[in-house]
């Protein structure tokens, strides 16, 4: 999912750098304004939806700590980024008492502020995530229960082409972080519970003699019929063909 950005800044050349040449859409982020001083920034919040600022806190006419306290009590939604100059302990503390997430120094280096905003993504994320897992009453259990449910689930379902891709933009996380949290959760990696499931459909449908191994393998994602094979095998120690042989039953014709 994408989020829009507002950046504001007193300063011209950081203010158009980051607004043109930082990467933002890699990183889940897109710029929708920008402004030089706290006010234009509060004006464009109130006629434009904004899901996080990015502020200088020295800016005249209003300044940033004095946007974050008006964003806080009004658009308290709204995720607020300083970027600052000033490692002044003063200012961080005003920060945080205006109800400011982060506070990054100007002096950053670039993969620092790359690092930075994929976590604020994750954290975006995964608060949607919960929002909606929590208007789903069906869906019984903590919250990571909930997210390994909708995850096997839809896996269940779309067995034969999901990837963790696909799944990042229903549960709403990015996929290297899925990854690990279904492992974590789960206790499985993800690319094995999707091949059990693939193996368990696959043994299913071998019971049924109406179906060539070659058919199967497509049905349960798999367009080359040898790597299905060497998989099956692999899962269950024996090829397809010797799994229904095992009953007695031969194909017309084998691929």
């Amino acid at each position: 999912m994408m989020y829009k950005l507002l950046i504001a800044d007193d300063d011209y050349e950081i203010r158009n750098g980051l607004c043109k040449y930082f990467p933002w859409d890699s990183i889940g982020f897109h710029v929708v304004g920008d402004a030089e001083n706290g006010q234009e920034a509060y004006d464009f919040i109130k006629n434009n939806e904004v899901d996080v600022i990015l502020c200088d806190i020295r800016m005249p006419v209003m300044s940033g700590i004095d946007l974050a306290a008006e964003l806080n009590a009004k658009y308290s939604r709204i995720q607020i980024i300083f970027f600052s100059a000033f490692k002044d302990f003063e200012y961080a503390q005003k920060a945080l008492e205006a109800g400011v997430r982060r506070y990054i120094l100007k002096s950053t280096n670039y993969n620092e502020l790359i690092r930075a905003f994929t976590n604020i993504k994750e954290e975006l994320d995964s608060t949607i995530t919960i929002q909606e897992i929590k208007g789903t009453p069906e869906l019984g259990g903590s919250f990571p229960e909930k997210v390994i449910t909708m995850v096997k689930d839809y896996v269940l379902q779309h067995y034969k082409d999901v990837t963790l891709e696909d799944l990042s933009q229903q549960v709403h996380m990015n996929a290297d972080y899925l990854s690990k949290f279904f492992k974590k959760h789960a206790g499985i990696r993800f690319s094995d519970y999707l091949t059990t499931v693939r193996m368990e459909e696959a043994a299913r449908l071998l019971e049924d003699i109406q179906y060539k191994t070659y058919e199967i393998s497509d049905r349960v994602g798999y367009s080359n019929s040898f790597n299905f094979t060497r998989a099956f095998k692999n899962y269950y120690g024996m090829t397809p063909r010797d799994y229904r042989n095992r009953k007695g039953w031969k194909e017309e014709q084998e691929e």
